[in-house]
């Protein structure tokens, strides 16, 4: 099945958030990083993405409608060829804000002590050291945190340049629901924009020590 949805956001941009709020609208399941806590056999197909074979995208996303946050987001175009028709939600935040939020939580679980094999944890860090680390990346998260952003910014503008702008969203979960719903023709729910996952959520969900709070400006997501 044809997906409806792809996110082509990093993640850190709100993609929990993002995931939970097309869910509630009706779009169907969506394939976020956390989906590989509970499908640790998907790893394998992560990892012939990763390595430039041939996906089986169909049965990857059986029951799924939509995607958001990595590993996704690095295959947007590959999706785009498996889904031409689907809409494109590119999630984003200010630069400096996306930085030191990934720093603090994706790249210090990445570069922290891996879990066991036998962990469900195992398939996301696995999937995240090939995906992000090493492809997104190119095997190092940089130093220079003007580097790291020149990463962020380029990835956004390839986005911007390769989808439709009929096609395309560029979107701040700050905004909450109303670009959204219209974009996707959805009603506006009567409930407020989910806002979750927040720096010292991620931390202690990966096991590392408690974080500083996100800033206020807007909801982050992994």
């Amino acid at each position: 099945m044809a997906l409806d949805i792809i996110g082509a956001g990093f993640g850190r941009t709100g993609t929990l958030s993002l995931k939970i709020a097309l869910e509630r609208l009706g779009a169907g399941r969506c394939y976020h990083m956390l989906e590989l806590f509970e499908r640790p056999d998907d790893v394998r197909h992560w990892l012939d993405a990763a390595d430039g074979r041939p996906v089986a995208w169909d049965q990857l996303f059986e029951g799924y409608r939509a995607t958001v946050d990595w590993p996704a987001c690095t295959f947007w175009r590959q999706l785009l060829e498996f889904s031409p028709g689907a809409k494109v939600v590119l999630s984003h935040r200010p630069a400096d804000q996306w930085c030191g939020s990934f720093r603090g939580t994706i790249q210090a679980a990445l570069e922290g002590q891996p879990p066991p094999v036998d962990s469900p944890a195992y398939a996301v860090h696995l999937v995240g050291r090939r995906v992000v680390k090493e492809l997104t990346f190119g095997g190092s998260f940089l130093d220079d945190d003007d580097d790291l952003i020149a990463r962020y910014r380029a990835h956004n503008e390839a986005v911007c340049q390769g989808v439709d702008p009929d096609q395309l969203l560029v979107y701040d979960v700050s905004e909450g629901w109303g670009p959204l719903c219209q974009f996707l023709g959805c009603e506006v729910p009567d409930e407020p924009f989910p806002r979750t996952n927040d720096r010292a959520e991620f931390r202690e969900r990966a096991g590392l020590d408690a974080g500083p709070n996100e800033p206020s400006a807007g909801p982050p997501g992994p």
